[in-house]
């Protein structure tokens, strides 16, 4: 997994949101905070500076009342995900995978975060798109 840079943020890589609303998490995130298929998920509202969210194992949340908690769900098959309605991305936003807390990788919509990522072209790859291009980046500086 790609740093950043020397003391930044850790980057499992790039996700588009699908036509139905669908991302892959990344099997790096899969693995190192343990999603499983039919496991219960929660999505958790990023912070006002880079948007997106948080997914977490619902089971690894303190309190099922957790004020951050935007809706719960379950992990699909091949890592994928639904996305709820209470998420502000639409199919073909491209979100960057980080790592975030001990329980939860963090997609990020925008920010200083992002911003950077957008700027180190080739660095990282995205993952996991389900749209068309399978893999292939997009638009934008990340190519």
């Amino acid at each position: 997994m790609p740093q950043l840079d020397k003391r930044g943020k850790w980057v499992f890589g790039w996700v588009v949101v699908g036509p139905r609303r669908e991302i892959a998490v990344p099997p790096e995130a899969r693995r190192e905070y343990g999603f499983r298929a039919g496991q219960r998920i929660s999505f958790l509202k990023g912070s006002r500076r880079s948007g997106g969210f948080s997914l977490a194992r619902s089971s690894r949340l303190v309190s099922p009342l957790d004020r951050r908690v935007i809706e719960q769900g379950r992990a699909e098959p091949a890592g994928r995900v639904t996305l709820p309605p209470g998420l502000d991305v639409q199919p073909g936003d491209r979100l960057l995978v980080v790592r975030g807390s001990g329980y939860a990788p963090i997609f990020l919509v925008r920010g200083p975060i992002y911003d950077k990522a957008l700027r180190q072209p080739g660095a990282f790859q995205f993952g996991g798109e389900l749209g068309d291009n399978r893999g292939q980046p997009t638009s934008g500086g990340c190519r």
